[in-house]
């Protein structure tokens, strides 16, 4: 079976609101092994969407619309759905007396305008809505030479749409498909650390058509992402389809591969040194606090993250710095001696197992033959104090006093500006990632 999304609605087309339900009921109808092959989104033109309804019933087998069930003059479901189908709009004196009683309840009469919600296309059967005034609209659409298609009609309000497809809909799709039950389930693996070109060169032959089960990548703001597509009677049966080809993957990434389905670099940073019983601290030099912000999010527990310093400009590097020392003060920007001096002090001010400092950030000049590289440093206390950390130490010695260890690393302030800012905490946080983690070598025989 597969199925076609419909959302209407001006709103939406004109890009005022973002079509949230076509991506929820994807979702639903993946979780019930129906396909979904085309999303489409209309405005309220009743041409344009009439047109929608009849392409979309000869090429998918499951049509479900979302918007346009309202009273006013500009809601057209109802209108679109029975001229495709041929029919004619006739009166439900039922969920006529259904939306009076709803309004009294509510204490108000009801405007005669509403009394168009009870329309619905012939030999159609309405889908109750406990909690608004717009049912929904459940038709089968004849069509020549092909068993007819369903059309599932539901208003765009996503509270009362989700109520109302759980309740009618999906018990309806359920006992459509019992006889060839068939689920569809998605992993994804996500990395960082080269482009798409780059990793899709890696894997052998993975990302083709028609490959089963499938394997698509996408890439948002530095992270490369690949999604396993799997079909099987069960949920159990498609993980363990998706399992050998998320193996070759493993196997020829290795590293570059920091999680799966959702899981960002703070979430792998801050579960990782939990497990530990590690601790960060942070300091920025010329950003906003993107780094501490990423990990505070990631950390609502405070088990890992101890704060950070946000450094705005030289002066407070300088002082931070505790001297004159270093370019801070003599150039303006630190360089990466002062970089790893400041990790240094962030982690013994913070008593924090690791102290990650970034910055400065560079400021974009096209005139220029490009930005400067960014600086960063990791401070780690050295691994002869972590194994005698909780005994007792000399006298007056303190943990700021502790023998650290710290790590370098140089990044291109390069790409697009829009990601600039985001790649670059996700470089700081895959260099953490990768001095404190366990290494995977990446091999692919």
């Amino acid at each position: 079976m597969q199925a076609e999304i419909i959302a209407l609605g001006d709103e939406l087309t004109c890009g005022q609101r973002l079509d949230t339900n076509s991506q929820w009921l994807s979702q639903q109808l993946g979780d019930c092994g129906v396909r979904v092959l085309f999303h489409t989104t209309v405005g309220d033109e009743l041409e344009a969407a009439r047109e929608v309804f009849r392409q979309a019933i000869r090429r998918a087998d499951l049509i479900v619309s979302t918007g346009g069930l309202g009273p006013t003059a500009d809601d057209l479901t109802r209108e679109c759905i029975a001229d495709a189908c041929g029919v004619d709009l006739v009166r439900d004196e039922t969920v006529l007396e259904q939306i009076r009683a709803l309004f009294a309840r509510r204490g108000r009469d009801m405007p005669e305008r509403n009394a168009v919600q009870a329309l619905f296309p012939r030999g159609s059967r309405p889908i109750p809505n406990p909690h608004g005034t717009a049912p929904g609209i459940e038709m089968l659409a004849e069509r020549q030479g092909q068993e007819p298609a369903r059309v599932f009609a539901l208003p765009g309000v996503p509270a009362e749409m989700r109520e109302m497809w759980t309740a009618s809909v999906l018990p309806t799709l359920a006992a459509l498909t019992s006889h060839n039950r068939r689920v569809i389930r998605h992993r994804t693996i996500h990395c960082y650390g080269a482009g798409e070109s780059a990793i899709e060169a890696l894997l052998p032959d993975l990302i083709r058509r028609g490959r089963v089960p499938s394997v698509g990548i996408t890439a948002s703001k530095a992270t490369i992402s690949l999604r396993i597509t799997a079909e099987g009677s069960t949920p159990e049966a498609c993980y363990e389809a998706m399992q050998p080809t998320a193996d070759t993957i493993y196997q020829c990434l290795g590293d570059l591969i920091f999680g799966e389905d959702g899981q960002t670099l703070q979430d792998v940073i801050v579960r990782l040194l939990a497990e530990r019983g590690q601790t960060l601290a942070t300091v920025e030099c010329g950003s906003g606090g993107a780094l501490a912000e990423a990990l505070s999010q990631a950390d609502p527990e405070q088990r890992v993250f101890r704060g950070g310093w946000v450094l705005r400009d030289s002066t407070a590097i300088a002082a931070t710095l505790g001297t004159a020392r270093g370019s801070a003060e003599s150039h303006g920007w630190p360089t990466g001696d002062d970089i790893q001096a400041l990790a240094a002090a962030c982690r013994a001010h913070f008593q924090s197992d690791w102290a990650l400092a970034v910055g400065p950030f560079p400021r974009i000049d096209e005139s220029s033959a490009g930005p400067p590289p960014v600086q960063m440093a990791l401070a780690e206390l050295s691994a002869d104090h972590e194994a005698t950390r909780h005994r007792p130490g000399p006298a007056g010695r303190s943990e700021g006093d502790a023998p650290v260890a710290i790590h370098a690393h140089v990044t291109p302030y390069a790409g697009h500006p829009d990601i600039l800012l985001a790649r670059t905490v996700k470089e700081a946080l895959n260099f953490l990632r990768l001095r404190s983690g366990p290494s995977r070598r990446p091999r692919c025989d």
